[in-house]
């Protein structure tokens, strides 16, 4: 094994990591990042020995919390595709970045600590927003059931208004009332 490479991780740990990641959101969610560690360990089932194996500092925690919750939300784009009519597939997936945004802000102090020591977790999560986003609007326009005058940019800022100021839990009905608003606005006519 060359020196910096990492063994794949054996199916219990990976199981375990998991966990540690889903339980975190929720946590840092609820309780903002002064939550205890421990309290992560116990939501997500495993002790505190494993969660800090694999997360050693309440940093690489939230950057990989991060990262988990970006590549799940475009993981998700080819899914809802292939699972889905193209319009309901992107109604879906905004969803879904409501739920991004809102991990997000649970974690919003930390990750700005990360950022102002010269880390960036937001590495390319842009680009790979802006890719999911754009292959949902392109099955779209060539279902022809959106508009072809409006790009992936112009939804990414409506999608990141929306989240800025209805994303808490108490607006969520606010703002997926909002999303159904910007996604009929796309939609073409007869």
């Amino acid at each position: 094994m060359t020196e910096g490479a990492q063994r794949p991780l054996r199916a219990d740990a990976r199981r375990n990591r998991e966990k540690i990641l889903t339980a975190a959101v929720r946590v840092f969610a609820t309780e903002g990042l002064d939550a205890h560690l421990e309290r992560i360990a116990k939501e997500a089932g495993v002790g505190s020995a494993t969660l800090y194996r694999n997360f050693p500092t309440r940093e690489t925690l939230v950057e990989a919390v991060y990262r988990n919750e970006v590549a799940r939300l475009c993981d998700a784009a080819p899914t809802l595709l292939a699972t889905e009519p193209p319009l309901d597939a992107l109604r879906a997936w905004t969803r879904l970045f409501l739920d991004y945004v809102s991990a997000k802000y649970g974690m919003i102090d930390a990750l700005r600590a990360i950022a102002a020591t010269g880390d960036s977790p937001y590495g390319h999560s842009r680009e790979m927003i802006h890719a999911a986003l754009s292959s949902l609007m392109d099955a779209c326009v060539a279902a022809g059931t959106i508009r072809t005058d409006i790009g992936p940019a112009d939804i990414g800022a409506a999608l990141e208004g929306i989240a800025l100021t209805s994303a808490s839990p108490e607006q969520r009905q606010r703002a997926e009332r909002l999303l159904d608003l910007t996604l009929d606005g796309l939609k073409t006519r007869p």
